[in-house]
């Protein structure tokens, strides 16, 4: 205890000196980290003084804020005022001091954890479920401090032009426009969503592009919110089996057995398809997810798709307390983050306005509930279909946003679609002859410059 006193006093008396530290640590330090009321009430005051002022408080500016406060009695304001005079300069090593600060942080989440987990399953917290202790000890095991102050120009210009010379990482479609729009597929830490009216292809899309990625070895991860997992592994057996939905359910077991075994042999990757509650389910319980799959079965996915996104919950919002407008922005930013942490893309889909779901020209405007949400997305496509196309077997593809390329090259083209197998297909280049307003046609040179990108 005396040691856990010292490291408490330590961090306290730090924030007065030392500059470079408090900017680097605050930001992670909770009030609730201290072991006792003088030491969190202290902690509090310095942490207000600093992000109002933007400066290290001194002591005295501290005694008399403490001294205007009216919830405090006089014995702790004593206890305070005696703590403040005693605050002094530590001489450790800041890489040191850093080091402990972060360990005590982790620490103290940890244990806080801990106890709000005993506090759930005692009934004593009526506000949350058991189901949310995964989700609260995942997050304290988390708890780290980021090193980094930023890029600096100068200085790390030789990194810069290394990163210019490095071929970025992509996970290509085996649909040849997509590929063209993306410059070779979509990197990692993005959020890609489809938009389309309902029945227009957006689980088959997904479905499709999630069988593709396990073609190519990777491991995906397939979270439904509004089909069972039996129907999407039910469509997915389609694409990948090369068979009607209708014939998967009349195929002896010893020809499913057969092609099973042919599908393993192509691949080295895996398919976990997770099914949640319309609503129920955030980015935190998907983290956790993650973190399940890691610990029980040695998977972590490469790429992550979410059926989807309106139907989501936010980790941060009710959904009844809020316009929609924040509410569907919100769920955009949590699964955001999440690619950013996990290191993966994340396919999602949205639908369209009522306005948008009979049109075959969806543009932005036509986002349902939310024009929050192509604000926060990195790429984003319509999928549009009428009877004409439907009857040719074919879909029209239109970029919304694209941060990865010039959404007027190739703004909208054609992809090929057979509903019985689930599964989507480049058609040949005489059926591209829809050219919208202001779109530009990708010249044959341009395309050859990344000529290593295709399929």
């Amino acid at each position: 205890m005396v040691q856990q006193s010292r490291i408490e006093n330590t961090i306290l008396g730090s924030l007065f000196y030392k500059e470079d530290y408090t900017r680097k640590v605050l930001p992670f330090i909770k009030e609730e980290y201290f072991g006792n009321r003088v030491e969190q009430l202290l902690f509090g005051e310095v942490f207000k003084f600093i992000e109002k002022y933007n400066n290290l408080p001194t002591k005295d500016a501290i005694l008399i804020e403490l001294n205007s406060r009216r919830d405090i009695n006089e014995e702790e304001l004593q206890h305070l005022k005696d703590y403040v005079v005693a605050v002094e300069d530590s001489e450790a090593d800041e890489q040191w001091l850093l080091e402990t600060t972060e360990k005590f942080c982790k620490d103290r989440a940890v244990h806080n954890a801990v106890l709000s987990g005993i506090k759930i399953l005692d009934n004593k917290d009526k506000k949350q479920t058991p189901e949310a202790i995964p989700h609260i000890l995942s997050e304290a095991l988390a708890v780290s401090f980021d090193k980094s102050v930023g890029h600096d120009y100068i200085e790390d210009a030789e990194a810069r032009f290394k990163f210019y010379h490095t071929k970025e990482k992509r996970y290509q479609f085996d649909l040849d426009y997509m590929n063209r729009i993306t410059k070779g597929g979509v990197p990692s830490k993005t959020l890609n969503i489809a938009l389309a009216g309902t029945g227009v292809g957006k689980s088959l899309f997904m479905c499709h592009v999630a069988s593709s990625y396990l073609l190519q070895g990777l491991n995906v991860l397939y979270i439904t919110l509004e089909m069972a997992e039996e129907r999407i592994a039910e469509r997915i057996d389609a694409n990948l089996l090369d068979v009607t939905m209708e014939d998967l359910h009349d195929m002896p077991k010893q020809l499913y057995d057969g092609k099973i075994k042919k599908l393993r042999e192509k691949t080295q990757g895996q398919l976990i398809v997770k099914e949640y509650p319309t609503a129920s389910a955030h980015a935190g319980h998907f983290k956790s997810l993650i973190n399940e799959l890691a610990l029980k079965k040695s998977f972590r996915p490469d790429v992550i798709f979410i059926d989807y996104l309106n139907i989501c919950a936010s980790s941060r919002f009710k959904g009844g307390n809020i316009s929609s407008y924040f509410y569907i922005k919100a769920i955009a930013e949590e699964l955001r983050g999440l690619a950013v942490e996990q290191n993966v893309p994340i396919f999602s889909a949205t639908q369209t306005t009522r306005t948008g779901f009979v049109s075959t020209d969806i543009g932005l405007e036509d986002t349902s509930e939310s024009f929050g949400l192509p604000a926060t997305a990195d790429f984003m496509f319509a999928l549009m279909s009428n009877e004409e196309l439907e009857q040719l077997g074919q879909m029209k593809v239109k970029q919304l946003k694209n941060r990865y390329n010039d959404p007027s090259v190739n703004r909208a083209f054609i992809i090929g679609v057979d509903r019985a197998k689930m599964r989507l297909y480049d058609v040949q280049q005489a059926s591209q002859n829809i050219v919208d307003s202001g779109q530009v046609e990708e010249k044959e040179d341009a395309y050859n410059k990344f000529s290593d990108f295709k399929l």
